[in-house]
């Protein structure tokens, strides 16, 4: 039987490298990291911080860490599997989990927008219906794919990597943008730079010497 990939001693920065589902489903099981006074630093030991909320089976959260993960895992889909199922016969509902600002600078053909209204009606659908989320980079829709399965709904998937991985893999007339932090605690959108563009700047700039 392999070994688990983390112990009681491992720090949560491994922690979290090994599952990337574990933030959330460690706030979502035991209310651990979701603010400051049940956060934790990634220097910490997984059995520091289960001792410091009240937990005694390390164990037991190890177990549910990985259950987490894979269930995770399963709720995921490529970019590359997403387009081909929109060209089928039964196409799923791909439904964008991202800011208005990030919508109207790039989006995917035949996506909606997720709002509270769209979120009223989505409750409403047949709970076996194909719906695929997806956001920037492929986390905040993985936490609305998860929201939903936690609802009864068996078909909910997310795109892995989001918008991002769609424009390199599948169609690359899609804006890339990137999320950086604005003077405000904010963060302003701004399009990346092509790689021709990139090249054509760093040039113009060896011949302006």
């Amino acid at each position: 039987m392999p070994l688990p990939a983390i112990t009681r001693h491992s720090t949560m920065g491994e922690v979290l490298e090994a599952y990337p589902s574990a933030q959330r489903a460690l706030f979502q099981r035991y209310h651990v990291g979701g603010c400051n006074s049940c956060g934790y630093q990634p220097g910490d030991k997984l059995e520091e911080v289960a001792r410091g909320h009240n937990i005694l089976d390390v164990d037991e959260v190890i177990a549910f860490l990985e259950h987490a993960d894979q269930i995770d895992r399963r709720a995921q889909v490529s970019p590359g599997e997403v387009a081909a199922a929109l060209g089928s016969d039964d196409p799923p509902r791909l439904l964008d989990v991202r800011t208005p600002t990030e919508w109207r600078l790039a989006r995917i053909e035949g996506a909606t927008l997720m709002t509270e209204a769209v979120a009223e009606v989505v409750m409403r659908w047949p709970q076996d219906t194909p719906i695929v989320f997806y956001c920037h980079l492929g986390q905040r829709s993985l936490d609305a794919a998860s929201y939903f399965a936690g609802h009864g709904f068996t078909e909910a998937r997310s795109m892995t990597g989001g918008i991002d991985a769609w424009s390199l893999e599948v169609d690359p007339s899609v804006i890339r943008y990137e999320l950086a932090p604005d003077l405000l605690g904010g963060a302003a959108i701004r399009p990346l730079r092509s790689a021709v563009s990139e090249t054509e700047v760093c040039q113009s700039s060896d011949g302006a010497r």
